[in-house]
């Protein structure tokens, strides 16, 4: 059974995704009850909701949303990933109320869709800290090209717990491999990183992509992280860009084949568990 640490739901009737327009095959309502059927044939036990980097005059709406999606009877989903403004004055006192609702277990802000110098500031790096107090993790989203800035975020909040989406979004498409693999081996020397390889499909050519334009990643994201500190994530409905859910876990399911069953249960949902301090179904 895998858990899912990165589902998005899109409900444009309720929130607003400004960036969707630039993405029209993503363009369009992905609600829960559709996640769950493919979910039940694919093997998937429990999911957290990633934020979908909604109108920020939405981030409660979409917190509240999923909320109430997680009460109906069954619901699959399990936590919450937020979005925040660390940059913002106020972002103190937003933590703390988030503290209030045991359903929100830690936050992101997207980094490529802002300007390197938004993390670079000690403001943001300081209110990064505050999650410490909660136990709150730090998704952190940003392209390959971007590392070198996000060891610097990493290295200014050593006591944060870091979770490094997408396999660190590395260009699958042109090949760039060696480059983002010597980062991705610099940022695995920080313990306080677990790597979430999370619908890296996505990244290759379209829909025409085959598993040994994919193998490289996903294993040296494995090599450098080791077996207990990665965590799985489908990046649904994104994925679709790359062939969809369930050619995403057959990929997985795949490139597991020779793990030994621990291996494979560590990667697939224990280490998610023990990250977030769930109960273990």
């Amino acid at each position: 059974m895998l858990f899912d640490t990165h589902l998005h739901l899109i409900y444009p009737n309720k929130i607003a995704y400004p960036w969707l327009t630039e993405v029209p095959k993503l363009n369009k309502p992905y609600k829960y009850e559709e996640y769950e059927i493919t979910a039940n044939r694919l093997g998937i036990e429990a999911c957290l909701h990633m934020e979908v980097d909604v109108y920020e005059g939405d981030i409660k709406n979409e917190t509240m949303m999923v909320d109430s999606l997680s009460k109906q009877p069954g619901s699959k989903i399990k936590g919450i990933i937020s979005a925040c403004r660390p940059e913002q004055q106020g972002f103190g006192d937003f933590v703390n109320r988030a503290a209030q609702n045991n359903l929100i277990k830690g936050f992101r802000r997207v980094l490529h869709v802002v300007s390197d110098d938004v993390s670079q500031n000690p403001f943001f790096r300081e209110n990064i800290n505050l999650l410490v107090e909660h136990d709150f993790t730090f998704d952190i989203c940003a392209r390959a090209d971007q590392l070198p800035i996000v060891v610097k975020l990493i290295d200014a909040c050593p006591n944060v717990k870091f979770i490094l989406d997408h396999c660190g979004v590395p260009d699958v498409k042109n090949s760039v491999f060696s480059s983002w693999a010597a980062a991705m081996t610099n940022i695995a020397q920080r313990p306080n990183v677990t790597a979430k390889i999370s619908g890296i499909i996505a990244y290759g050519d379209g829909e025409s992509w085959s598993l040994s334009d994919m193998k490289p990643f996903f294993e040296h994201t494995v090599d450098v992280f080791g077996i207990k500190r990665i965590i799985w994530g489908s990046d649904s409905p994104v994925c679709q860009l790359g062939g969809g859910l369930p050619t995403w876990v057959a990929l997985t399911h795949t490139l597991t084949g020779e793990w030994s069953k621990s291996e494979r249960k560590s990667f697939y949902r224990e280490n998610a568990y023990k990250l977030w301090n769930m109960k273990d179904n």
